[in-house]
């Protein structure tokens, strides 16, 4: 009896830890596969399909209802993916909700609407039942299950206001048509996500492995600095055992920083399995090792480092995991700031230990060249980075994945040509009583 508890309690484990990653924590897609041409063509079979299917269910095959008015609603909202300024850039927010509205609005609801008002009849069901495949098709599958509900529900209200409750002929049969498809949508869609995330995490473990196997090439530099420093024997003049001296420790400090950036990029490989250590951390001498630990260019690039402890606080998470967190973040704005034409100041970079709400916070702050609104909202994504050619986009990714394990949120807030912000917010760690 007590195997068959720990039984129990370890699958409803596993199975909370699947629902969180796939469904809470796993990244929202709201047009799968986006590019401008799916986003033209989805606005033109829109804008001309609802207009097509008017005349056929009106006049070649006419059904016992057909709407002039709403097929030209539902047709018309094709036209906000025809519109540049929103499908310019495929990644915006503002494109990401046109498409879901479009979506919505000319699948779920449109269709759901049409259903019952034609009492459910062989077409409707037909054509509803391929609305269901088509909206798991373009969407995030999370999404369309949303959507279909608030169809179904937003249909049916529709209806019911029109001609009261409506009444639909083989209603048993109908609904289980509809359940299957709805059933083999949310299949489909569930699997091709799990497909794209497996995808990406092969991914990221090439470039974990292959990050890896440069230290083998940057163990032999550091032998190489050892054999320099050894050739500056004492019987030379000054000027040759310090140039040697200087090479040897110029190359030491390459490898160092190379093997900090493999770390980096082995750390971001877990982007998506991340491990699960826990440990009670205090905020300050995290954020002071990290300070001190940092590979710095130049002596000019630490001193424009700076530390403010307003308030230390004490949370749970991983050590390594937090202290790469704070890596990232501080290469990121150390890039920012050599982005800029003015030279490093103390106080140009600043890490602040505080509370904020009731929660501890970590600001890391620059006064770099800040960041372009219309890259705001895709820092985050994968693969994405602001540094032309020079970064993975993977560390901020890293980062946000780090945080939110914590139960903790990174935000940022950054203005072109005067700098950012980037907070952690963590939630406190209970007191010992």
């Amino acid at each position: 009896m007590h195997l068959d508890r720990l039984g129990f309690q370890s699958a409803k484990a596993r199975l909370g830890q699947w629902l969180m990653d796939e469904i809470v924590h796993a990244p929202l897609e709201p047009i799968l596969h986006p590019s401008p041409t799916r986003l033209w063509w989805a606005g033109m079979c829109t804008l001309f399909g609802h207009l097509g299917f008017y005349w056929i269910w009106q006049a070649a095959w006419p059904q016992p209802f057909e709407n002039a008015l709403a097929r030209s609603i539902a047709a018309s909202a094709g036209l906000l993916l025809l519109i540049p300024a929103i499908t310019r850039d495929i990644h915006s927010r503002a494109c990401a909700l046109a498409f879901t509205f479009v979506c919505w609005l000319s699948l779920s609801a449109f269709f759901f609407w049409m259903y019952w008002m034609n009492g459910g009849n062989a077409v409707w069901l037909a054509s509803t039942s391929a609305m269901l495949l088509i909206y798991y098709h373009l969407t995030d599958w999370r999404i369309a299950t949303i959507g279909t509900v608030a169809g179904g529900l937003c249909g049916w209200v529709a209806a019911y206001l029109l001609m009261g409750p409506p009444q639909v002929a083989d209603a048993g049969p109908g609904v289980v048509v509809l359940l299957f498809a709805w059933g083999v949508g949310l299949l489909m869609g569930a699997s091709s996500a799990n497909r794209r995330r497996v995808r990406l995490m092969n991914t990221l473990s090439t470039m974990g492995v292959m990050a890896h196997e440069l230290r083998t090439p940057l163990a032999t530099v550091n032998l190489l600095a050892d054999v320099l420093r050894n050739l500056a024997r004492p019987d030379l003049p000054d000027s040759t055992q310090t140039r040697l001296q200087d090479l040897a420790n110029r190359l030491q400090h390459l490898v160092h920083t190379m093997n900090r950036q493999i770390d980096t990029q082995i750390s971001n490989a877990q982007l998506l399995r991340l491990p699960r250590e826990q440990t009670t951390l205090a905020a300050a001498a995290l954020v002071h090792d990290v300070v001190r630990e940092y590979p710095y260019k130049s002596s000019r690039e630490r001193r424009c480092v700076q530390v403010h402890v307003q308030q230390d606080f004490q949370f749970v998470g991983s050590p390594a995991l937090f202290r790469q967190v704070l890596a990232n973040l501080m290469k990121n704005a150390l890039h920012a700031l050599a982005s800029t034409p003015r030279p490093l100041e103390p106080g140009d970079l600043q890490l602040t230990v505080g509370l904020h709400r009731g929660q501890g916070r970590i600001a890391v702050s620059d006064k770099g060249v800040g960041i372009a609104p219309e890259q705001l909202h895709r820092i985050f994504e994968p693969f994405y980075s602001t540094q032309a050619g020079a970064g993975s986009g993977l560390g901020l990714s890293f980062c946000q994945n780090v945080v939110e394990a914590a139960q903790g949120a990174l935000t940022v807030h950054a203005e072109p040509n005067v700098g950012a912000v980037f907070m952690i917010d963590l939630p406190l760690a209970s007191s010992p009583h």
